[in-house]
């Protein structure tokens, strides 16, 4: 398996832990307005107010997710270009980035990575960027060595 492989691995574990995290929180919110409305407290809907305006939250965290999931299904691991895009593995004299999802560090064989989103303010300076450029972020001045 490639680097860019097993980042792209990483990527769709993080996101999948995500929504089944936000599903099983999304159900322990329906138990407890379940048990609420069973409980019969006359007049106290403040408790349900609550877990329902933390459920319409989390339903709208899985939401995103979902789609942040059907979005990494457009990235393709085995991308070769010369210029950095969805896919691309750009590395740097001091760090490598791989343009997908923001996922933030991922340690891989001794490798420090960095998965990043074009939407990102260090994806934006990233993309089109090719071997020699530079760019600059957070007053830290780069350059590309490499684009897988």
């Amino acid at each position: 398996m490639t680097i860019k492989q097993q980042l792209l691995q990483i990527c769709n574990q993080h996101v999948a832990q995500r929504i089944t995290d936000y599903t099983n929180e999304i159900e322990l919110i329906k138990e407890s307005i379940e048990s609420n409305d069973k409980g019969g407290s006359e007049g106290d809907d403040s408790g349900n107010g609550k877990l329902l305006n933390d459920l319409e939250k989390n339903m709208d965290f899985l939401n995103d997710a979902r789609k942040t999931q059907e979005y990494l299904k457009q990235v393709r691991a085995n991308l070769l270009t010369t210029t950095a895009a969805l896919g691309s593995l750009v590395k740097t004299d001091s760090l490598q980035f791989f343009m997908s999802i923001s996922v933030g560090k991922i340690d891989i064989a001794d490798q420090v990575y960095y998965a990043i989103s074009l939407q990102s303010p260090i994806g934006q300076l990233l993309q089109q960027k090719s071997t020699g450029d530079t760019f600059e972020f957070n007053g830290t001045k780069y350059t590309i060595t490499d684009v897988v």
